[in-house]
């Protein structure tokens, strides 16, 4: 079967009010992410989202499994980004430039030097970061993102940027790898027209560019990303802007043009049929 989620749209002291067209183009209120989910989605392992993004983010911190059950979740939040859009000088904040102990974290969560203890990258469109839970980060303005995460609604933050929103510097600390440095994720080929973007331990980013007939094993569940061009299954178009989940084996054609991004459970690549 062949899904096609709902979308969710949250706005976001940070979000921005020009969007992309297939998301409607100019809003009235600053928008942050659209979620796509089935409406008992928070069963479902993975949750995909867009970001929009005209301020800095809160530097902030995701718990993993075991912490997160903890705290009355299902799981903990890895998750991955994928750079569509970016200003010249936008960046991506995601782990620390040296090894730091509890007490230097919260000191310079106090005094807002934990800005500078992450690790700035520059972004650009194609980037991609897989963050395991535990790794601080932060999103810079300019940016449109695609996000992949483990299906968790928990954040700690622990430097706000002078927003006037609640801090988790306790939690957030007790959860925080201290030595964590993550590299930008390199494409992998693994035949023609198909790559793994990038690859954790909980999940798994593939981009499709290969024309023609494709079949996909989905005894798991697959997510189905469209970011370009003519896609279908059947008589059903997978437009820009949509996010579908196959809980079965699914047929797709691509144009030559298109460009679809895959997501799944695992480390392990999934075949094509």
């Amino acid at each position: 079967m062949l899904i096609r989620l709902s979308e969710n749209r949250v706005a976001k002291p940070w979000g921005r009010t020009d969007l992309p067209e297939q998301f409607g183009g100019t809003v009235g209120e600053p928008l942050g992410e659209i979620w796509f989910q089935r409406k008992d989605g928070e069963a479902d392992p993975l949750l995909v989202k867009y970001l929009f993004t005209s301020e800095r983010l809160s530097v902030q911190v995701h718990p993993e499994d075991e912490a997160a059950r903890g705290a009355g979740h299902l799981r903990g939040k890895d998750e991955a980004w994928i750079v569509l859009d970016a200003a010249p000088n936008a960046c991506i904040g995601i782990g620390l430039k040296r090894p730091a102990t509890a007490a230097d974290l919260k000191a310079a969560a106090h005094d807002g030097s934990i800005v500078d203890l992450l690790d700035w990258r520059a972004a650009r469109p194609g980037d991609a970061y897989y963050s395991p839970a535990g790794t601080l980060h932060s999103i810079g303005p300019g940016l449109t993102l695609l996000e992949v995460q483990q299906n968790c609604d928990i954040t700690y933050r622990l430097y706000d940027f002078g927003r006037p929103r609640e801090l988790h510097l306790e939690d957030g600390i007790a959860v925080a790898d201290l030595k964590a440095r993550v590299a930008r994720s390199r494409e992998q080929p693994l035949e023609q027209g198909r790559s793994i973007v990038t690859q954790g331990p909980k999940f798994t980013l593939e981009r499709w560019v290969l024309g023609g007939r494709i079949g996909a094993s989905a005894l798991e569940p697959m997510w189905l990303i469209p970011i370009r061009g003519a896609i279908s299954s059947g008589v059903t178009k997978l437009d820009p802007g949509s996010v579908w989940i196959a809980t079965e084996p699914v047929s797709l054609e691509l144009d030559p043009a298109s460009e679809i991004i895959v997501a799944y459970e695992g480390s392990a690549v999934r075949p094509l049929l």
